[in-house]
């Protein structure tokens, strides 16, 4: 199983970007979709998750910001972020919750995308 990030970089303050994230792999059920993130210094932190049933979270400082939706034919995940601001800076990484057409199900983690805010 693999995640693949795209979207990303430079964004302008009161600026927009998109996120998305594709899994692939032999895969069974996907549960939770996510993006987390982690600015220089400080600790990773969820930012936006989606539940397989569709309930949604997201972390105070991006409600009414960023929009998390999935697509489950697709096995996709994507994060609109509007209104940018220089905190939004950080490493964002999608990570699901995956059971495999064997095993058991995990955690899994892409590689990270960089998200740099800035005039």
């Amino acid at each position: 199983v693999q995640l693949q990030e795209s979207g990303g970089g430079l964004g302008q303050p009161g600026g927009s970007l998109r996120l998305s994230c594709a899994a692939s792999g032999n895969i069974a059920i996907i549960y939770d979709m996510g993006w987390y993130r982690q600015a220089p210094g400080k600790e990773r932190e969820p930012v936006a998750i989606i539940t397989g049933d569709g309930t949604i979270y997201y972390a105070d400082s991006v409600k009414d910001r960023f929009t998390i939706s999935r697509d489950n034919v697709k096995r996709t995940v994507s994060l609109q972020m509007n209104s940018l601001r220089p905190d939004d800076t950080a490493t964002y990484y999608c990570s699901m919750r995956i059971l495999p057409t064997w095993g058991s199900q995990e955690n899994y983690w892409g590689h990270g995308t960089q998200v740099t805010v800035s005039s």
